[in-house]
């Protein structure tokens, strides 16, 4: 059943009016009719199961059936800061990491980021990373769409880590050499618990640099090295996303 994600200020009592890009999707693309059913998910998180009453050419009226108990949150908040890649990555980053389950992204301009952005010209980037988001999200049957934040420069990623309450960066220095306790990506999984925020920074092509690693760990970030073999940073975050959903929704699950 494909799903949209509405405002609470669209639903007045049983029903809801769907209004914008989402009409025209129900329409054109679906091809939906009177009587169809489709499922609504409110910003605060919550999905409902409706019927739709009205078709019209600015508008979609839809009556709420029921509420549904059902959650495909991941059990954690994984923040991913990203450092700008080159060309469109960002954007696939974006789609499969909402895909796996994360919570918010935040751009970051890191050392060795070719892609420079500035607040001009994120602004004109950011309402296609929404689409982006919110298509994403309805795919993969989210209940809430991710938070995007602004570019960030370090200082500023490092004052935001401050309400985390898990710090990680992927470093692959720790991956070419010999893993301490500090890179072991599954002794930090075995230590979540649900609740938890966690903020994972991934550097762009290149990697986080030395002075980087260096400012992130004196702040309360521990290296971690994402397997033994050195990552595409488009992959980086999925990877580490996969290894938290398999171990808190799956083995966590079947033990």
């Amino acid at each position: 059943m494909q799903r949209y994600f509405i405002s609470k200020e669209q639903v007045t009592d049983q029903t809801v009016k769907i209004i914008g890009e989402d009409v025209h999707h129900i329409t054109k693309v679906m091809r939906n009719k009177p009587g169809d059913e489709i499922i609504c998910n409110t910003d605060d998180g919550r999905a409902a199961c409706c019927k739709i009453v009205e078709v019209h050419e600015t508008e979609v009226q839809v009556e709420i059936e029921n509420w549904l108990d059902e959650s495909a949150e991941l059990p954690v908040k994984v923040t991913v800061a990203q450092g700008i890649p080159k060309g469109d990555k960002f954007e696939w980053i974006l789609q499969k990491g909402t895909e796996l389950g994360a919570a918010k992204f935040i751009p970051f301009a890191a050392d060795r980021s070719v892609a420079k952005w500035n607040d001009q010209k994120f602004s004109k980037k950011a309402n296609r990373f929404r689409k982006i988001l919110k298509e994403a999200s309805e795919q993969s049957h989210r209940n809430r769409i991710p938070d995007l934040s602004p570019v960030m420069q370090l200082k500023a990623l490092i004052k935001e880590s401050e309400s985390y309450t898990v710090k990680l960066f992927a470093y692959e220095e720790e991956a070419k050499g010999e893993a301490g306790n500090t890179s072991a990506f599954a002794f930090v999984l075995s230590s979540l618990s649900d609740g938890d925020r966690i903020l994972l920074v991934i550097g762009p092509e290149g990697g986080i640099s030395e002075q980087e690693a260096n400012q992130l760990k004196a702040s309360g970030f521990q290296a971690i090295r994402l397997g033994k073999r050195i990552l595409r940073t488009e992959t980086a975050a999925l990877y580490a996303l996969t290894g938290i959903s398999y171990h808190l929704e799956e083995l966590m699950f079947k033990n």
